[in-house]
């Protein structure tokens, strides 16, 4: 079996964990942190991960209108994969960013910093959707640095979601729209500004110290 695709299903099956430790020595000139310490290197991963160029895409912003180009983000930011129906994960992966959020607004860095939600439902997750959940979830929209990403269609956040940054959903019964949920995998990416992976945190419970951390370092490296 081809290792990627292995590690692919091991991924799935829970069996690697969040690339969140810190590694010893860096060795690599387009990021801050240090290598995670870990079994496998990036390039065997089956997501983006540490050193390498977050996904080259695009994305509306369906509450201010216009489009992001993810790459193009000049400061460091924070992304996840969520859609706003769902009852488990979803609520702790937004809750943990906002918390970030508030830190940076707090000690003064929130113009220093991005944070770019990637919804997966983009059927439901419309602006007047997205911004009635911002609320809900004590976002503050108004501190310029948290933008609600929605691809265009179920289509492009297959290949945007799934394809590009490695993170699986698919949606599960009832077929009925208003009550369909969906499996997914979590996933959090701190990126620097030039674009390079710092951190993939691959777990439904992101922890908000380490962030804050690892952001402080990207911040000033």
């Amino acid at each position: 079996m081809h290792r990627r695709t292995f590690l692919r299903g091991a991924v799935s099956a829970g069996l690697i964990g969040s690339a969140g430790c810190l590694g010893v020595g860096n060795g690599n000139p387009d990021v801050a942190l240090a290598e995670p310490d870990r079994q496998y290197t990036s390039e065997e991963l089956p997501y983006p991960a540490w050193g390498q160029r977050v996904p080259d895409v695009t994305l509306p912003a369906p509450i201010e209108g216009g489009e992001i180009s993810v790459r193009s983000v000049e400061r460091p930011s924070l992304l996840t994969f969520f859609y706003s129906h769902c009852q488990t994960v979803c609520p702790v992966l937004i809750s943990a960013m906002r918390n970030v959020q508030a830190h940076a607004i707090e000690e003064g860095y929130a113009e220093s910093v991005r944070f770019l939600p990637v919804t997966f439902d983009p059927e439901r997750d419309d602006a007047e959707r997205l911004t009635a959940y911002a609320e809900q979830m004590n976002v503050a929209l108004d501190a310029g640095n948290w933008t609600f990403l929605r691809p265009e269609s179920p289509e492009r956040a297959k290949a945007t979601v799934s394809e590009q940054f490695g993170v699986t959903f698919e949606r599960t019964h009832p077929e009925d729209m208003d009550m369909c949920m969906f499996a997914h995998t979590p996933m959090t990416y701190l990126v620097n500004g030039d674009g390079y992976i710092e951190r993939a945190y691959r777990t439904d419970s992101p922890d908000t110290e380490r962030i804050i951390a690892d952001l402080d370092t990207v911040r000033n490296r």
